[in-house]
């Protein structure tokens, strides 16, 4: 009997002919399987599912005990965090561009998934943020991101100002494009590009990276997890500002409002082919030196 007996399958969209003949391989595969699998709005329509066929992410996720994500790392952070409330794995086939997150090649569907549903595979628990607009009177709902948080300028040309508080201990201030307040996942994205530190994703930290400072003395920070983030934009320039959830989820900053960042309390499960080797993806996708196997032909 199958290992995971429910699959959620979850596609990226806006690349329509790669995704479909994955898709169709992979759904081939659990079908040859026995494995009853559901779909996301962008599966069913690739894979003209019958109306009423697609579920909502939330749903799924609910309903499945294991989430196939085709795609890029882009579509496995909104997948992930839909579904990490649920405590349900993520596996990740990579049809994006670095893939730090989803690390199987679609060349390799059939043999890994036999393995993972035979129950050969490793697991590892990556840690999220939370983010809210506060005021003095209010705090706005919780934002999650499995990447970052990035409080950044939107619509000008200069620096903003702003104060950080670490525990409600000030920390500084600074002049700068903007910070990225980062899990150890998120190391490898936009903060990366900002300068920071590369952190193994099974340590319990926060990072906090500059995006483009004036002042050169203001270097990456990495905290505990345990700690809450805070940062106050000065009054004359919180018109300029947006907070952003990896990327992909954008809140505005009122006037006497801040923004407050903590650990989240759920984590994300990811599931590797038994082998997984971190270090060895940082190599390959950082162009690190070392020993490159190469295929002679794609699949």
């Amino acid at each position: 009997m199958p290992h995971f007996t429910t699959v959620g399958i979850v596609a990226k969209q806006g690349d329509p002919e790669q995704v479909r003949g994955t898709l169709a391989r992979l759904s081939d595969r659990l079908r040859s399987r026995e494995v009853a699998f559901l779909l996301d709005a962008e599966s069913a329509h690739l894979l003209d599912a019958p109306l009423g066929a697609a579920i909502p992410l939330a749903e799924l996720a609910a309903r499945c005990d294991l989430i196939v994500v085709v795609g890029g790392d882009g579509t496995l952070l909104h997948a992930a965090r839909a579904s990490a409330a649920h405590g349900v794995p993520l596996l990740g086939i990579n049809l994006g561009r670095l893939g730090f997150l989803v690390d199987v090649s679609p060349c390799d569907i059939d043999a890994v998934l036999d393995r993972i549903l035979a129950g050969e595979y490793e697991m590892d628990h990556r840690s999220m943020l939370q983010a809210s607009v506060v005021t003095e009177q209010t705090a706005g709902p919780a934002y999650t991101a499995l990447n970052d948080v990035a409080i950044h300028k939107w619509n000008t040309a200069r620096m903003i100002e702003f104060e950080t508080y670490i525990d409600g201990v000030f920390v500084n201030v600074q002049r700068s494009d903007g910070l990225i307040v980062a899990t150890p996942t998120g190391s490898t994205a936009y903060a990366l590009s900002g300068g920071g530190p590369l952190v193994d994703p099974a340590l319990d930290a926060i990072l906090l990276v500059p995006i483009c400072p004036h002042d050169l003395s203001n270097r990456p920070l990495v905290v505990p997890g345990d700690r809450r983030i805070e940062v106050r934009v000065r009054g004359h320039d919180q018109g300029h500002v947006q907070i952003t959830c990896d990327g992909q989820t954008a809140l505005a900053l009122p006037t006497d409002a801040w923004v407050r960042i903590s650990g989240h309390t759920d984590r994300v499960r990811l599931i590797h082919p038994k082998g997984h080797d971190h270090y060895q993806i940082m190599r390959a996708k950082l162009h690190w030196g070392g020993h490159h196997a190469t295929r002679a032909h794609p699949c």
